[in-house]
């Protein structure tokens, strides 16, 4: 007859031998937790590098109809390095050049200064603005402004002129002068 103890034995072991199963299954287990969560580790953390910061700032655009003027002033800056001002299509802040550095106009039939030596781009904008700079842009002597609607926007940069430069629009407003 077949003893239920020689065979119990012979299918599991003996105590000696039963004690080594467990103990390989747990670093088994342990190891491959570990190695696990250094992947997930390496995967996220590579995707968070890859993330661009947005640029935070704050400028305020006023725009008066009845006395066709434009003010625009810098309230922050957060983790922006500098504010940028532009207008849509021909409708854009550019260089006056036969009065002060200082002074822009708003295409050709506007005139406007702006507080601080900042810059005005030979395409149109200005740019570099920081807080408590104010662009005000009025009509000229004819009054009558050309182009006469459009939109005004105020852009946050951050990392002006560098390969990771970031532009996020933090204002803008419509016009409309006719």
């Amino acid at each position: 007859m077949i003893d239920g103890k020689s065979i119990q034995q012979k299918l599991v072991g003996s105590d000696d031998q039963r004690a080594v199963s467990p103990v390989i299954g747990v670093i088994l287990m342990v190891a491959i937790t570990v190695i696990l969560a250094a992947v997930i580790a390496a995967f996220v953390l590579d995707m968070g590098g890859s993330v661009q910061q947005e640029a935070q700032g704050a400028a305020t655009i006023d725009v008066n109809e009845d006395a066709q003027t434009i003010s625009v002033e810098v309230t922050s800056l957060n983790n922006a390095d500098e504010i940028w001002v532009r207008g849509t299509a021909d409708n854009i802040v550019e260089e006056d050049t036969s009065t002060t550095p200082n002074s822009v106009s708003y295409a050709t039939d506007w005139d406007g200064d702006i507080s601080n030596t900042d810059k005005v781009r030979e395409d149109g904008g200005v740019v570099g603005l920081k807080v408590g700079d104010t662009i005000r842009l009025d009509a000229d002597e004819s009054g009558s402004p050309s182009p006469n609607s459009g939109t005004v926007t105020a852009v946050a940069v951050l990392n002006p002129g560098e390969s990771d430069e970031v532009q996020t629009t933090v204002g803008s407003k419509d016009f409309d002068f006719s």
